[in-house]
């Protein structure tokens, strides 16, 4: 899966990028600073099931701190979307289309109002513009790829008596929409059986259904420890009730791993607190002391950052960590302990598991094992979090 992060210029993209991958890129308080898209490795937290088992894990990928374990995921951030980039303004085309592969959406908003609609340093800006305008431009992006073809599309489709919610699928598998989810959107909005007849009105329903079933969103509300932060989070989300919002502070974020990436500090990323390792400098100290007064000690989720990609891939996207692990044997040829975590789709199954490992794992596949239960389970269980599961074949 890929998540992308999107958002007007100058909001704190590149800083989340960095503090989420610890990748180097440029961060600069003026628009496009990023030109090419960014992609880099971020990682979700999992309960590692080692205690379970009474050992130490050695992860193939990612890293595991007392018990967490942290699962590699991609990242992309790309350039700042400004008003009119469905059409091309800024460096609309571009950024549109570095999305198209995207998953899931990350929307850094400036949640302290010191940004313009367009990235420019200003006082008490309204952060809902800021939301209205991107879901706009979204929406139109969709919108518009749809009107491109709608007329000769839905014709075709009702002339030659075809399935409509997989033609639409098709037609739109380049931004990952699949047929079920327009079955659904077609079945929530009850929209006329007859396509060619749909007005511009319901065309534009479509398109951002579309847009937000195929590419599900939360909102990190970055920079809410700055002044006049609190204050428009609480607006925002009086304002979009229905919206997923989460407060964060990627500057904190990536002051806190820097720290811990130089033994300053013990950090676990998504904890409430942080150890000291060394003497700091007072400088270093002070940073710190504020970052633990006004944020670790005031929000819920800490910086936030950990809790919005969490949230982004087991939550909006259901996915589920699933440990190989055999019911006998916990390492792997090389001696490694529980080497891997891998995440797989809502849904999946033992059967998908195997074939996820290995395709003569599936073509061969008799049973699983739960390694937790000893339990001998059939190609069709539905697979849960956190299992464990060894593959039997023939």
């Amino acid at each position: 899966m890929l998540i992308g992060l999107v958002g007007k210029p100058s909001v704190g993209k590149s800083t989340f990028f960095k503090a989420a991958t610890l990748a180097e890129v440029e961060i600069a308080s003026y628009p496009f600073t990023t030109i090419k898209a960014n992609h880099g490795v971020g990682y979700v937290k999992v309960d590692c099931i080692e205690k379970e088992f009474g050992v130490k894990c050695n992860p193939n990928h990612g890293f595991c701190i007392n018990g967490h374990r942290f699962v590699p995921i991609d990242l992309m951030d790309v350039a700042g979307l400004v008003p009119g980039a469905s059409e091309g303004k800024g460096l609309g085309n571009k950024f549109l289309d570095d999305l198209r592969q995207a998953d899931v959406f990350i929307h850094i908003v400036d949640i302290s109002g010191e940004t313009d609609i367009e990235g420019k340093p200003t006082k008490d800006h309204d952060p809902v513009e800021d939301i209205k305008f991107l879901e706009e431009e979204l929406n139109l992006w969709y919108f518009n790829i749809l009107m491109k073809v709608w007329k000769t599309f839905s014709r075709k489709t009702e002339m030659e008596h075809t399935n409509f919610a997989e033609a639409v699928a098709k037609q739109f598998s380049g931004l990952k929409v699949d047929e079920d989810q327009v079955k659904e959107i077609l079945l929530k909005n009850k929209f006329h059986e007859r396509g060619s007849e749909w007005n511009d009105l319901e065309l534009k329903k479509f398109a951002s259904e579309l847009r937000k079933y195929s590419k599900p969103m939360i909102l990190a509300a970055n920079k809410v420890d700055l002044e006049n932060g609190e204050k428009n989070l609480a607006k925002v989300k009086k304002e979009f009730p229905d919206l997923l919002i989460i407060p964060c502070s990627a500057d904190s974020e990536l002051a806190l791993r820097q720290a811990a990436k130089f033994g300053l500090i013990e950090y676990i990323p998504g904890e409430k607190d942080f150890r000291v390792l060394k003497e700091l400098s007072s400088k270093q100290g002070e940073a710190l002391e504020k970052i633990k007064k006004n944020v670790l000690d005031k929000f819920q989720d800490g910086t936030g950052v950990q809790k919005i990609l969490n949230t982004a891939v087991f939550d909006l996207l259901g996915y589920l960590p699933i440990f190989p692990a055999g019911a006998t044997k916990l390492s792997d040829s090389k001696g490694n302990v529980l080497p891997d975590c891998f995440l797989l789709p809502p849904g999946s199954t033992a059967l998908d598991f195997a074939y996820f490992l290995h395709t003569d794992f599936g073509k061969n596949f008799i049973k699983a094992i739960n390694a937790k239960t000893k339990m001998a389970l059939g190609k069709d269980y539905k697979l849960k979090s956190r299992d464990a599961l060894e593959i039997v074949t023939r």
